[in-house]
């Protein structure tokens, strides 16, 4: 009885209340503060290195922070909320810490003065969103009966990719809405870039605490209480049950890890080189002293924006598609499309052709953001699902980190020192990914998706 129930996540019915939409779109909400911290770093990260005076071939590993605290913090914090005991609930005090932290590193990055105080901070951000993160994911997986797991990690996707939209979009409405300068002088972040960080500032906290007041966690029962209480706290602990937790592993899991390999190390690339690669692709020069640059920049920014409208709109439509060809299958369909375009954006002089990939692009990160969480979340045991979460997160970081070990020294010499290779790459990297989804084999257990 009291593993059932914790298969429940602690309903005293034994089945999880069916929730509205609306309710699971807000509970959904604080994704968008939180991933809006992600987009800004993603858009903006390689031209505020770049305005701080570092070499474009040190932009991978100046970008360590986010993989390196992902993958030690997030299994830990998994585990931690596995088994914590409050009064505000298992996840709900690391959603408030990370979101804190996020707020604090969000609001001094645009401060920073060099390149090593931007490196510092990033820290203190990428620590924050991975506190919050992880929680978050099991958070819906506790508090959703499994037919609504695919709306609910869709609409996370779907969230993701409004706020990355946003905050791609944000330095770019705000100089032609706004009228913010976009002159600056050498060696400063520009204004634009300042109050769109100052933006997610605020953003990180208060849609957090919107959907923890709105959509709190499930009380747990007594039963479940007891076995949690019982449980070890201690750090030795945790180190062992991320062991037992790898060692026992589910095999739907277990075939992912291809699969992320290679979707993760593409998108780092489009992240990294992104913005040089437009400028070079539009003006032949990648050099961040230049107003080229700077129009690449502004231009780069709607472009991303756009892809993650697109992952919004599409995330969405998916629900029905994966509830018939299965999440697995729609995801390696998506990434073959993403690959495409990653491809041929750097080939081309043509804006509109540009914002014909970048829609590929998007319609293929829509689909990262949420199939293979719906695979995953159907093959796990719910009372690891905050350890699972945080695994799966390694199989995220663990790319990225050997894309900063790796892209560093393949830069100049295997490829030219030319951004647009480096896109070129990743989509290959990310048709390599497609063939390793589609040897996935999704659990009987998965069912509708509400």
């Amino acid at each position: 009885m009291a593993q059932a129930m914790a298969a429940t996540g602690g309903s005293s019915a034994g089945l999880k209340p069916i929730l509205s939409g609306s309710k699971i779109l807000q509970m959904n909400l604080g994704f968008l503060g939180l991933q809006f911290s992600f987009g800004l770093q993603q858009a903006n990260m390689t031209p505020i290195w770049a305005y701080l005076g570092a070499d474009e071939a040190n932009f991978p590993w100046l970008g360590i922070a986010g993989p390196l605290t992902g993958l030690i913090v997030q299994p830990i914090i998994g585990v931690m909320s596995d088994r914590t005991l409050s009064k505000y609930g298992r996840r709900t005090p690391y959603f408030l810490i990370g979101a804190i932290m996020c707020m604090a590193g969000l609001f001094f990055m645009p401060l920073s003065q060099s390149v090593l105080m931007a490196f510092s901070i990033l820290f203190i951000l990428d620590v924050g969103n991975n506190v919050t993160m992880e929680p978050y994911r099991a958070y819906v997986n506790d508090r959703l009966d499994e037919k609504q797991r695919g709306f609910g990690f869709l609409s996370q996707s779907a969230f993701t990719g409004l706020a990355q939209c946003l905050a791609y979009a944000s330095p770019f409405l705000l100089v032609t809405w706004f009228g913010v300068s976009k002159i600056a002088e050498p060696g400063q972040i520009p204004d634009y870039t300042r109050y769109a960080f100052y933006i997610g500032a605020v953003l990180s906290i208060t849609t957090i605490l919107w959907s923890i007041l709105r959509v709190p966690e499930l009380p747990l029962t007594q039963d479940e209480r007891t076995r949690i209480a019982a449980l070890p706290k201690s750090f030795g602990a945790y180190f062992t049950e991320i062991g037992e937790a790898f060692r026992e592993m589910p095999t739907a899991m277990r075939s992912m890890a291809w699969m992320s390999l290679f979707q993760w190390y593409a998108m780092c690339c489009y992240w990294a080189y992104r913005t040089p690669a437009v400028s070079m692709a539009l003006f032949g020069t990648s050099d961040a002293t230049t107003a080229q640059f700077r129009e690449a920049d502004l231009l780069s920014g709607p472009m991303g924006a756009f892809y993650n409208l697109v992952a919004f709109a599409t995330a969405l439509a998916m629900i029905p598609v994966a509830r018939k060809m299965g999440a697995s299958k729609l995801h390696g369909v998506a990434l073959v499309l993403g690959g495409l375009g990653m491809i041929a954006l750097p080939l081309t002089s043509s804006i509109p052709f540009m914002w014909v990939m970048m829609a590929f692009m998007g319609l293929s990160w829509g689909s990262i953001m949420g199939n293979p969480y719906i695979v995953l979340a159907n093959s796990i045991p719910p009372e690891r699902t905050g350890v699972y979460m945080g695994i799966f997160n390694m199989m995220i970081c663990a790319p990225m980190l050997l894309f900063a070990a790796t892209m560093t020294f393949m830069y100049k010499p295997l490829l030219g020192g030319d951004p647009r290779n480096v896109m070129i790459f990743g989509g290959v990297c990310m048709l390599i990914a497609a063939l390793a989804v589609f040897r996935i084999r999704e659990p009987q257990s998965q069912t509708a998706i509400a």
